[in-house]
């Protein structure tokens, strides 16, 4: 089991920018590891983690950033929570992988990390 807790502090350390960052590359992840049948459990743990990512983010952020978060925190649940059945479809990761290939890009656009 995780040390939620730890990696909380060490995460709340960054500026949101970096947080947002840091969520925008585990969405990235998802979006490459989701298309290779093995990384079930991979893909499962940055859902996980992504969502954890969100909560500790999205008090901080624009009103309309933190509404963004919400919906995608939904998201993120829903895809979790049906995983085992939408894993064994690889059309069904297809649009995982693309979801949150999109969120990814979105996220980090919204960190300013680019500009």
């Amino acid at each position: 089991m995780r040390n939620w807790e730890s990696l909380k502090q060490r995460y709340l350390q960054d500026d949101l920018p970096i947080r947002l960052g840091n969520l925008a590359s585990n969405l990235a992840r998802i979006k490459s590891q989701s298309l290779f049948e093995v990384n079930y459990g991979l893909v499962e743990n940055l859902l996980i983690e992504s969502k954890f990512f969100i909560e500790w983010t999205a008090a901080e952020a624009e009103v309309e950033i933190a509404a963004e978060l919400v919906q995608l925190q939904i998201q993120l649940s829903q895809w979790e929570s049906r995983l085992s059945q939408l894993w064994t479809d690889i059309d069904e990761r297809q649009k995982l992988s693309e979801a949150s290939g999109l969120w990814s890009d979105k996220v980090l656009d919204w960190s300013g990390l680019l500009a």
